[in-house]
């Protein structure tokens, strides 16, 4: 049947005049969400629970255990550490080496530098 046939049998059957549905308008809301998480400071908050759960991939069955992210403030990741040994050990030698990878993973802007604290 032709479309336009079809369209008038149809306008004729309702009493109404049979308007064709408009063009796909539809946009993607990708960068209005993260224009409103944004806003809403929580991008940051976002990233944060990202990092905490990707912490044990980037450091190690070892250091996980005896550490965690607990917050990212301003660029610093501040993280818990149980043992003043450990806590040495990843100030000391380990530290230059998680902020790359950490950046590498969630960018230079997000992680800008790390603070161990006992506790």
């Amino acid at each position: 049947m032709h479309p336009g046939l079809k369209a008038r049998i149809i306008a004729e059957w309702r009493g109404l005049p049979e308007e064709p549905f408009p063009k796909d308008t539809a946009a993607a809301v990708g960068g209005l969400v993260e224009s409103v998480l944004g806003k809403l400071g929580l991008k940051t908050r976002i990233r944060e629970e990202e990092i905490k759960a990707a912490w044990k991939e980037v450091v190690g069955d070892f250091l996980a255990r005896h550490s965690a992210p607990a917050a990212l403030e301003n660029g610093t990741l501040v993280v818990h550490v149980l043992q003043p040994t450990v806590h040495f050990e990843l100030e000391r030698v380990w530290k230059r080496k998680l902020l790359l990878k950490l950046q590498e993973r969630f960018g230079k802007t997000t992680v800008r530098e790390i603070r161990f604290r006992l506790g």
